[in-house]
Parts: C-alpha cells; structure tokens; sequence
C-alpha cells in the first residue's frame, strides 16, 4: 500500500503594504519647475508668433501679448497636469494670474505715484491749463471720486439686499419659482457689461425717462452687480452646517428667525467677501457709463440729473490722449481707484471679523495681558454644616 505524501502549502510571501505616493505641494517651486515655466513661456512666445504675424493678418502689440498670454496659461496648465496633477497645475495657473494682477499693480503704482500730490483730490478738470508752467497742479479727480463713491454706493445700496434676498430664496425657501430664478441669474451673470449700459439706454434714457446721470450708472452697476453677489451668496449659504438649522428649528424657531439668527450670521464673512466682489466689480466698470453717465469735467453731487464723471471714466478718457499730461492724470486716477478698493476691501474684512475676535478675546479672558483680570472671583464651596 503506497502512502501520498501531504503536500506542503507553498509560503507565500507577505502582502507589502502599498503606501499612498507623496503629496504634492504647490508650494514648493525649485529649479525644475521654474525651467518648465520659462520653457511654456518662450514655447507659447514662439507658437503666438508664427500664428499672429505669419499665418494671419492680425497686428498690434496689445492683441499680441493678450493672444501670447492666454496661451501660456493654457500650456502651462497642460504641462502642470501631465507632470504634477490636475490641482496642482490650476494652482499654479491661478498663482500667475495672481502675480500677474500684482505685477500690473505695481507698474500702475510706479506711473502714478511719483507724481500725486494733494491738489489732485479737491480740484477737477474745469479749469485745466495744458500749456501752463506745472499743468498737473490745475487739474484733479475729485469730480470722479464723488461720482464713483455715488453711482457705486446707490448700487450696493440698490443690489445687495435684492441679491441677498434672492440667495436666501433659492438656497433656503425654495419652491416652483427657483428654477426660473436661478435660469435668470445664471444668464445675467454672463452678460457683457456693455449690455448693461446699452440697457438702461434704449429703456430709459432715450425715452427720457433718466436723463444722463449718476443714478442711470448706478441702474447698470446694479444689473452687473445683482447676479454676482446672489451666485456667491448662495455658494456660501450652502456651506452652513444643516444641524445649525435643525437646532434652531428644534428649539421652536420659525423658518424666518432660523435665517436672520443663525443661518445669516454664520455666514456673515462670506456674504462680505460676496458684496466686496460686486463692489469691486462695478467700481472698475467702465463700458457701462459711457451710456449712462456719459462723464464730465465739473463737479456734480447730484446723482439724478446732468452728466456725471468717474474714475473709470477719466481714465478711459484721458489715457488715449497725445498730452502726456493727460495720460499722466489717468495713470494718477487709477491709482486712486486701486486705493479706494483696497480701503473698501481691508474695511469690510475688518468689520467682518470684529463679532468673531471678540469672542476668542472672551474666551480667552481678555487677552494675555489680562487672562483672569476681568473674570469673576469664584465662590467658596459651602461646606457640610453649612458653614460658608
């Protein structure tokens, strides 16, 4: 009788963990990525060109760098993402967009500020004197500031608690007429801010309903302002926990104190950066007050009658003209205008976060040079007998 022998189970060898590959950090730029940025920059230099100047009938240096510099941010977005990933390479498209904008700025600082001085905010172009022996202490902007603070501000005035209240409406109530809503919006956020001035125009104005004036600019500031600041808005309402709701609504609150207590203050510093962005928006408007405003050389405070300037306007104007005086000044007003956005941005976050620190200084007990000084005195526990 023959005997099988077992057969012995072969060992397998253990099963190595597979480990996660390493993150990526958009932060870290070294010499390899900054050779792949300046081979996109020279590739996309070269492609732009031969298109441009050679296979097309296209000319001008604006046109060119513009054609040059999209095309960049489109191959470098597609280099970023076979290299790296996807996040990554949009992070690093949007970061030289940033530097970009920063890098614009500060050439616009460099025109205009060597040659500000503090005539330029309380006179206008009434009385300007080209050929005189210092022309840019004749000449000011403050005409274009008080007609931009005004047709901004009846805006924002107008806009913001209409676009607040169509977000709380689509995000919070709801019911058959969202769609329709939410359709209207979404096509008004992609309209041509020339639209919105030709708008006002062919309705109001040349049926002499509104003359040209402030408060006709400020009516097409509010169509541009209205869906951007209802869209972000919404984005932001969704981010509020729902167990904030069902705790206010568990408690005994009606839906309307549910928003306004709880849902709206949570939401409170995205809603600001949701105005700042209308703001910012309609501020450096331009094509949407040549049809309404039309601009002026004279101070006008009122907002509902006679033309009126802005900073857009004035540069717009005078930074296609041959004086180079004239296009000093509009270098001059804009930088006026970056200046007012920026004390309107670092203003509103400021405002934002006053509720919010005050409460960590509380929590805190006043800060760390006075933790416990305005803190009550604690009270002795009474003992068995009743003894304090």
């Amino acid at each position: 009788m023959t005997t099988i022998a077992p057969v012995r189970p072969r060992s397998t060898p253990p099963v190595q963990p597979r480990r996660p590959p390493s993150p990526v950090r958009p932060r870290d730029f070294g010499v390899t990525d900054a050779a792949l940025l300046g081979a996109c920059a020279l590739s996309s230099l070269c492609l732009v060109w031969v298109v441009f100047y050679q296979l097309t009938l296209l000319t001008g240096a604006f046109g060119f760098l513009v054609c040059w510099y999209v095309c960049f941010l489109a191959m470098y977005w597609v280099v970023s993402a076979g290299t790296l990933d996807r996040i990554a390479a949009s992070d690093r498209v949007v970061s030289v967009i940033v530097v970009t904008g920063a890098a614009l700025v500060l050439w616009v600082s460099a025109k205009a500020v060597p040659n500000l001085h503090w005539q330029l905010f309380i006179k206008t172009q009434k009385y300007f004197q080209i050929l005189g022996a210092h022309p840019l202490t004749t000449v000011g902007v403050a005409h274009a500031i008080v007609g931009s603070l005004e047709q901004v501000g009846f805006a924002a005035l107008l806009g913001v608690p209409v676009a607040i209240a169509t977000a709380v409406f689509l995000n919070e109530v709801g019911g058959r007429g969202t769609r329709m809503v939410r359709t209207v919006v979404t096509a008004m956020s992609g309209t041509p801010s020339v639209i919105a001035g030709v708008f006002i125009y062919s309705i109001l104005i040349i049926n002499h309903v509104l003359g040209y004036s402030g408060f006709a600019a400020a009516l097409a500031l509010f169509v541009l302002l209205l869906p951007l600041v209802t869209r972000t808005t919404e984005e932001v309402l969704r981010v509020v926990p729902s167990g904030l709701r069902e705790a206010s609504l568990a408690l005994g609150a009606s839906e309307w104190r549910t928003v306004w207590s709880v849902v709206l203050p949570t939401a409170r510093s995205g809603v600001i950066t949701a105005v700042l962005l209308g703001v910012a928006r309609a501020a450096g408007e331009t094509a949407p007050l040549l049809f309404t405003a039309f601009g002026s050389q004279v101070m006008n405070y009122d907002v509902f009658s006679h033309p009126q300037s802005a900073l857009p306007l004035v540069v717009w104007t005078n930074v296609r003209q041959a004086q180079p005086v004239l296009i000093t000044l509009a270098f001059d007003a804009a930088f006026v205008l970056l200046v007012m956005v920026l004390v309107l941005f670092v203003a509103a976050r400021v405002l934002g976060r006053t509720r919010s620190g005050r409460r960590r200084r509380r929590a805190r007990g006043g800060g760390p040079l006075f933790d416990g000084a305005l803190l009550p005195a604690p009270l002795d526990a009474p003992s068995p007998n009743g003894e304090n």
